[in-house]
């Protein structure tokens, strides 16, 4: 059963998460990523190569992000708490999702899990995907 209401332990969750995006490497992967626009799938598909330079953010921020979101998926944090002060990872889950179902077929089938389940299962989650999604169709057209 998920939490009712969040707690000062999800506080600390939230908290611990958003220091942890603080450290170096990972702050240098964030950067990556923010900078990761894939208008194909050959463009998403390169970044997913052990070869291609920006694997290693790749791997590291959507590795994070999905630790995160899977707190709210197996009930150890409020869900709608924790979309609400994590948003920011859905915007690496927006650019992947027109090429998640192809990419789970012939790759990875459990890429993504968590992130999809706190938009599809989570009201804030929905929300927010929608305006994360709608600030990423601006960043492809203005490129």
């Amino acid at each position: 059963m998920a939490k009712e209401m969040p707690d000062h332990h999800d506080a600390e969750l939230v908290l611990r998460l958003y220091d942890l995006r603080r450290e170096s490497v990972m702050r240098e992967s964030r950067a990556t990523m923010a900078k990761f626009l894939p208008r194909s799938w050959e463009d998403f598909f390169a970044v997913t190569q052990p070869s291609h330079p920006s694997n290693a953010a790749f791997r590291q921020v959507g590795s994070y992000w999905e630790m995160a979101y899977g707190f709210g998926r197996h009930h150890i944090a409020n869900p709608d708490f924790l979309i609400e002060n994590t948003t920011e990872g859905l915007f690496l889950y927006a650019k992947v999702l027109p090429f998640l179902e192809r990419y789970r077929k012939e790759g990875s089938p459990y890429a993504f899990k968590n992130a999809e389940w706190i938009t599809t299962q989570c009201e804030t989650g929905k929300q927010r995907l929608e305006v994360v999604q709608a600030r990423v169709r601006k960043m492809l057209e203005a490129r």
